[in-house]
């Protein structure tokens, strides 16, 4: 038939079911009540958002200072972007009078 086996053996029967409960490529998420992603998407965050929460949670457990820069990174990028906008939003409202 193809796909995934199951059996009552089968430890891995319900990673499929509750994603969750698991993660892919460590254990740095899994001390937490929840995960990054599902507070994220509870939350409606954005990307940027949504990132930074990520770092934060696993900069301990994971790539320490690495973590923290990305962090910065994104702040950094996000500052830009507002500026940006911001100009573009005032510029127009200079050019409407």
């Amino acid at each position: 038939m193809g796909g995934t086996e199951y059996s009552m053996t089968n430890k891995n029967i319900f990673d499929e079911v509750f994603p969750l409960d698991r993660q892919e490529g460590g254990s740095h998420y899994k001390e937490f009540k929840i995960q990054p992603y599902e507070f994220t998407r509870t939350n409606k965050l954005s990307f940027f958002q949504g990132n930074v929460v990520k770092y934060v949670c696993r900069y301990l457990n994971k790539n320490g200072i690495e973590d923290l820069k990305k962090i910065i990174h994104y702040c950094q990028m996000e500052i830009e972007l507002m500026k940006k906008e911001k100009n573009v939003i005032s510029n127009k409202r200079n050019n409407e009078k």
